[in-house]
């Protein structure tokens, strides 16, 4: 849990100086061609479909079970899958290259670069997807923080390596060599840390298994499922501003929304170890398992009130003061009023970030696609009631919406979650007793 939260400001550090030496080195318009492709990379990621999950929660389930087999089996399927998922991504950029530049409006040299770039973006997404694999299933072997570590290596890695080669006058390039680099390096370092865990044999043609691939496929979609969901409220309530509150709004809610999910971030990230080690637990379920997921669950709790809280409390008194010394000119009064019902909003939904690591250890990914659905189904309900009833829309109606989203949708998962563990520790007491009738039983039989 450390390690996340470490590795989010180490990250966060590295593109406070990387920005500054890309847009030194390659200006604003290069740099902005760069980030074009960064944006195709990041499309051509949604190819995952949940897999690295999947992966993640699997391995940690077969390893609890000591089953070095079953964690061959799902990796090799999952880079199966994914490889054939990459292909399909490849074959799609190549074929609407031209469109995909024509989308973004770029002409002339900048139009021939991401020309040029693209099938090269294309293939680093296959690869990508292999090193998410890998990097998941370390974490599903209870390294999570190696895993975190690797990654934060990768992400200096890159910035040297593009850095240097911006120094020596290469162009937008280095920027590509710099992210293969990162990968190779994370692939590497899983690799080795894998083989140091556990002795397991990937990339075998034996490993491939159809039963593997169904639970891949069963866990990873509805994760998936729920992402994109997810995804699309943000867009929405950014329609919604545009056409009735006017575009000048959507600044604000820009702010107030990714602030306040900035500062959620910093103590759910290290929260998502939770899911591999529940899972590890929870493969082979016993009364104390039970006991033992909930006693991870108080502990997580104390964590978010004793460090979330007060946090959350001087950002909500001092946030005014905060935005005015930043913005200064461009500082408007609704900010810091949208941003204090954004951090009410992103503290109740952190609040239920245990009992959703939980649901997905398990393995109740239907849950947890009904909690994305109920949370964009909710914010979106309010907007537009807001609309209907021929309000003036504003900042912080779409606001209250989020936080009336995020509010059910934390009593949804706090009761799934509580009904679950009651219903594992009721299955528990039946079990018991049914076998002590049969020891008794057959001790009068005797």
């Amino acid at each position: 849990m450390f390690s996340g939260v470490a590795v989010t400001v180490v990250n966060t550090g590295v593109l406070a100086i990387a920005y500054p030496i890309y847009l030194n080195f390659l200006g604003y318009e290069k740099y902005g061609v760069w980030l074009v492709l960064a944006t195709v990379l990041s499309f051509a990621q949604l190819g995952d479909l949940g897999i690295s999950q999947a992966i993640m929660k699997l391995v940690a389930e077969e390893y609890g079970r000591g089953n070095l087999q079953a964690i061959q089996q799902y990796v090799t399927t999952a880079i199966a899958i994914l490889m054939a998922a990459g292909a399909a991504a490849l074959i799609v950029i190549l074929t609407f290259r031209t469109q995909i530049t024509s989308v973004f409006k770029l002409t002339g040299e900048n139009a021939q670069m991401v020309l040029w770039l693209l099938p090269y973006i294309a293939s680093l997404s296959i690869y990508v997807f292999i090193v998410h694999v890998l990097n998941a299933a370390l974490s599903g072997l209870g390294r999570m923080d190696l895993a975190n570590w690797a990654q934060s290596a990768g992400r200096i890695a890159a910035v040297a390596a593009a850095a240097s080669l911006l120094y020596s006058g290469y162009g937008i390039e280095s920027l590509l060599i710099g992210s293969i680099l990162s990968y190779m390096l994370i692939h590497i370092v899983s690799v080795i840390l894998i083989w140091r865990i556990a002795h397991i044999r990937l990339l075998r043609i034996g490993n491939l298994s159809g039963r593997c691939c169904k639970r891949l496929l069963g866990f990873g979609l509805g994760l998936f499922g729920g992402s994109v969901i997810s995804m699309l409220l943000s867009p929405f309530n950014k329609l919604m501003l545009s056409r009735y509150a006017g575009v000048s709004t959507i600044p604000v809610y820009e702010i107030a929304f990714n602030g306040s999910m900035q500062v959620r971030a910093l103590i759910a990230v290290g929260l998502s170890a939770l899911m591999p080690e529940i899972s590890r637990i929870g493969a082979n379920m016993t009364g104390y398992a039970k006991d033992r997921i909930a006693q991870l669950n108080y502990r997580a709790i104390k964590i978010v009130l004793l460090f979330g809280a007060p946090v959350y409390a001087a950002l909500f008194v001092f946030c005014t003061i905060l935005f005015r010394i930043w913005l200064r000119e461009r500082f408007v009064t609704v900010l810091p009023d949208a941003f204090r019902i954004m951090l009410i909003a992103t503290f109740a939904s952190l609040l239920c970030v245990p009992a959703y690591y939980t649901l997905l250890g398990l393995g109740r990914v239907r849950q947890c696609f009904y909690a994305y659905s109920i949370q964009a189904g909710t914010s979106a309900l309010v907007v537009v009631s807001v609309i209907m009833l021929g309000a003036s829309l504003s900042v912080i109606h779409v606001v209250w919406a989020v936080l009336t989203g995020m509010a059910v949708t934390s009593i949804y998962i706090l009761f799934q979650n509580h009904r679950m563990l009651s219903s594992v520790a009721e299955s528990y007491l039946q079990n018991d007793v049914s076998r002590l009738k049969a020891e008794h039983f057959e001790n009068v039989n005797y």
